[in-house]
């Protein structure tokens, strides 16, 4: 396996380790009647801010799995995998890990900065399948 598809097997690794660092905490807080419900209201009791933060953290993270999938994707396609792509891809794994704790922790402006670096690395790689 190429290191980019070892990172991008290892970052939906993290997206199941972080629903459950966040689901079993929401559980706990608001309940399994809330959790397991439609959802159609508020719960009853409000999630602590530290998981309200894990919440949106998986949450955020989907939406930066969609574009580094399509990134190692289309290097993997089109072969180009080079010493680059693999530290771009290594550079989005390791952003997000350590993401997760700084946004849990409320850490600013370091969780933007950290966010930040993923995202860069991720467009380095698309950009790197256009040259």
């Amino acid at each position: 396996m190429t290191p980019e598809l070892t990172a991008l097997t290892l970052a939906a690794l993290l997206q199941v380790v972080q629903f459950l660092a966040y689901a079993i905490p929401a559980n706990r807080e608001v309940g399994p009647g809330y959790t397991m419900s439609a959802r159609d209201r508020a719960p009853s009791r409000p999630m602590s801010d530290r998981t309200a933060r894990l919440g949106r953290a998986f949450e955020n993270h989907f939406e930066g799995l969609i574009l580094f999938t399509i990134a190692v994707g289309v290097i993997q396609m089109s072969g180009q995998n080079s010493t680059f792509t693999a530290i771009c891809a290594w550079t989005y794994l390791i952003a997000r890990v350590a993401y997760v704790p700084a946004y849990a922790m409320g850490l600013r402006p370091y969780r933007s900065l950290i966010w930040s670096i993923g995202f860069l690395a991720t467009l380095l790689m698309l950009l790197a399948a256009l040259i």
